[in-house]
């Protein structure tokens, strides 16, 4: 499974992170399918060159010819020239492996709950701070996640 590779590579590379798009939200119990998996990470130059590296480890690449302390260093002004919202990553003989760093989002100040799948535990944004991120995105299939999501608070408290 793609997702616990990732999880046991990034914890070989101790990054903090967390899970903040649509896995998330499968993740809390709603069902969502997606294929890339959303990362935030620790909004540190650092952090961008350990994540750069682990993702090559597993044999990802990055989809545009960026390296990391480009992207830590330019994050604001791609966003406000670019739209660039997140650093992909993609295995070019599995399109279906992708991952997406959101660069303005610091997995630091997120609250996290963890998640065990197969005995690896995996940081999941919790569901208030999820919430609050497809929000602030903003878009179509945030707005629905964000409707699902606020249907489990009353199902399971806050967390």
């Amino acid at each position: 499974m793609f997702l616990l590779e990732v999880a046991k590579v990034l914890a070989k590379h101790n990054i903090t992170y967390a899970i903040v798009g649509g896995y998330a939200v499968a993740l809390h119990g709603v069902v969502r399918g997606t294929v890339d998996i959303d990362l935030a990470i620790a909004m540190d130059a650092k952090s961008f060159e350990k994540i750069e590296a682990a993702l090559k480890e597993i044999g990802l690449e990055s989809r545009l010819p960026l390296k990391a302390t480009e992207v830590f260093e330019f994050r604001n002004e791609y966003a406000a020239r670019k739209n660039l919202m997140a650093w992909s990553f993609i295995d070019p003989s599995n399109p279906l492996h992708q991952i997406d760093i959101m660069t303005l989002i610091d997995a630091k100040k997120i609250n996290k709950i963890h998640k065990k799948i197969q005995g690896t535990s995996i940081p999941v944004a919790s569901l208030k701070d999820l919430i609050e991120i497809k929000e602030a995105a903003g878009r179509p299939q945030d707005i629905e996640d964000v409707r699902a999501l606020k249907s489990l608070l009353g199902v399971q408290g806050e967390n």
